[in-house]
């Protein structure tokens, strides 16, 4: 167990390197980086043309949306493999040569690729973060900091944990499922929504199916505006059992699967 994460940095950094071979991977990283920016430009004009939407005001908005974005950039980045791994691992038999390595399946797909661009997500999301702090005034106090590390770290578990689903489903379609981007992409998109005003379908879905409120709407309430801090603490908890409800879904495709060859 101690040497599966010396495992893992030396994948990242193998792709890493790799990664910086390519001359134009800054091109790509300020590419990511400002259509990130951009992305909620529409909130910021819709704020601005109708004022607060009674106690919600573009901060708070931007708060939810910022943890939910840097959380799902902090996994898109460093557990990319599972986003990959139905079209370039098992579908192209590559998954037998795995099985084959004494090391965990776990570590092995999560590492497979690491792409440098990416990480101008959750920098974004940091950028947007704490724009919204400076301007609701947030304390940086010890509890608020270490609240708001939990949960990144959850949100981090939580959608590594939906890759982790995707690709444990796909031992049985062999090919990825466009659906599950609804808890992808979509999900911190829906962040920007004002939480009262959301449909109550969306509000359960991503309260109780998928934890994204959790571990945004929650910590960035205790946090930024007096809500109860007791909910800032279920972040990480959230992103654990999610993480581990995946994997069980990803072990059971382990065991069912047969080899696809090429």
């Amino acid at each position: 167990m101690i040497k599966e994460p010396r495992l893992y940095c030396r994948y990242i950094k193998i792709n890493l390197l790799a990664g910086l071979e390519y001359k134009g991977w800054w091109m790509m990283f300020l590419q990511v980086l400002l259509t990130c920016v951009l992305e909620p430009l529409s909130v910021f004009m819709v704020f601005g043309r109708f004022g607060n939407v009674g106690e919600w005001t573009v901060e708070r908005v931007m708060l939810i949306y910022s943890i939910a974005l840097t959380s799902f950039g902090l996994a898109e980045t460093f557990c990319r493999g599972f986003d990959y791994f139905p079209g370039k691992i098992l579908r192209t038999g590559n998954f037998d040569r795995l099985l084959l390595r004494p090391k965990s399946l776990f570590t092995q797909v999560s590492a497979s690729f690491f792409h440098i661009h990416r990480i101008a997500r959750p920098v974004a999301g940091l950028v947007i973060m704490f724009w919204s702090f400076n301007r609701l005034g947030v304390e940086f106090s010890a509890v608020n900091v270490t609240m708001l590390v939990l949960a990144l770290v959850g949100g981090l578990l939580m959608y590594s944990g939906v890759f982790v689903v995707s690709s444990g489903i796909a031992f049985f379609t062999i090919q990825a499922l466009d659906w599950i981007y609804i808890f992808t992409n979509a999900s911190y998109e829906v962040a920007r929504i004002p939480v009262d005003h959301m449909p109550q379908i969306l509000r359960r879905m991503f309260t109780f199916l998928m934890p994204m409120l959790v571990i945004s709407y929650f910590p960035a309430s205790a946090i930024g505006w007096g809500g109860e801090m007791w909910r800032g603490w279920l972040a990480l908890p959230a992103g654990v059992v999610f993480l581990g409800a995946s994997m069980i879904v990803w072990r059971i495709g382990v065991r069912r699967y047969k080899s696809t060859g090429s």
